[in-house]
């Protein structure tokens, strides 16, 4: 705020105020990307703006730790924006991170780029959960199972577990191949199904797929599988404090064309910067981005009908993949000097 001369900052996206409030969850709908309340900043204090439908549960049970004064709005009767204007300091510029009259716009995510150390914490949790839940998920399903079910599934596992799902995707068979991104039907799985799973638990967001095989790998989709390993570890072998995105992703492609998929990078995103959102950005070969220590990322390369996903955390020593399912097969992978264990499809 002092660097670009605001006197108020009013925070109103959903991912903003999850890092602002230390996880705090203000969140109603599923599919909003706006919180339940605004946070309007100054030098002096931080005040929370909610109706008096949020008031009660915000005040009991997500902010009064921090000691913040909650104004109450009436939720058919008084605008958030005059109970803004009032608070704001008189002296500088509002900014806020939702396009809104005289309101300066302001993009918090390089902020929240590196974690800080409870953050990790969090997010290891997170991953660790995430991880296992999927991996239960995926040894208990059946043939016969409709990808709808296994979406259901899913579901029930994170929300056992306090997190939020964003992310569902299941198919089953040809449909592998055919969409990168399917979303759940009630086609039945026969030999083969991919798991994608996301994840929001105190505002971070883990993201991990995993396939499941039943009888005999076919060696064609063995071949296919190890080479979009090799991918997804070359990219997190070079996601490292410092690196240049643009070159991650030169060596992520690079990579599909020495194991023989040199098209296969265009036809959906590699992934990126996570952690408070889904992807803060999706990596392109313009990419201007520099990666920042204890940054978390998840990287998803996919070729037609296999695909290597998990979220990561650039340490200082070196990449940290936190969503590691338990006892699942692994494939080696060699690059920028480093082993990066990805998962192998698991044949049932």
């Amino acid at each position: 705020m002092e660097q670009r001369g605001l006197g108020t900052l009013v925070l109103s996206r959903l991912d903003n105020v999850f890092w602002l409030t230390g996880g705090s969850d203000c969140h109603v709908g599923l599919a909003s990307e706006q919180a339940v309340c605004s946070l309007v900043v100054t030098a002096e204090q931080v005040t929370v703006v909610t109706s008096n439908i949020e008031a009660p549960r915000l005040r009991d049970e997500e902010l009064s730790a921090l000691g913040w004064p909650l104004r109450e709005v009436r939720w058919h009767d008084q605008s958030i924006a005059s109970v803004v204007a009032e608070l704001s300091d008189r002296h500088g510029r509002i900014g806020g991170d939702t396009p809104a009259a005289q309101r300066e716009l302001v993009d918090l995510a390089p902020q929240r780029y590196s974690l800080l150390s409870d953050e990790v914490e969090a997010y290891r949790r997170l991953g660790r959960d995430m991880g296992e839940l999927l991996g239960t998920v995926a040894r208990e399903l059946g043939r016969g199972e409709s990808e709808l079910r296994l979406a259901g599934r899913m579901s029930q596992a994170m929300l056992e577990r306090g997190i939020t799902p964003t992310v569902l995707l299941v198919a089953a068979d040809e449909r592998i191949t055919a969409y990168r991104h399917p979303l759940p039907t009630a086609r039945c799985v026969d030999k083969l199904a991919m798991l994608v799973a996301g994840g929001r638990r105190g505002g971070l967001i883990v993201s991990l797929s995993r396939l499941v095989h039943f009888g005999p790998l076919p060696a064609p989709l063995s071949a296919k599988h190890k080479a979009v390993c090799e991918v997804d570890g070359t990219f997190i072998a070079h996601t490292l404090p410092g690196a240049r995105v643009a070159a991650i992703f030169a060596a992520g492609v690079e990579a599909y064309r020495r194991v023989g998929y040199p098209d296969e990078w265009e036809y959906h995103h590699q992934g990126g910067a996570t952690g408070y959102a889904g992807r803060d950005y999706r990596a392109t070969p313009d990419s201007q981005e520099t990666v920042q220590p204890w940054q978390a990322f998840a990287w998803n390369p996919s070729i037609a009908g296999t695909k290597s996903e998990d979220s990561m955390l650039a340490t200082p020593e070196g990449p940290e993949v936190v969503s590691a399912t338990p006892d699942w097969p692994l494939l080696a992978v060699s690059a920028a000097g480093r082993r990066i264990a990805r998962p192998a499809i698991m044949v049932r």
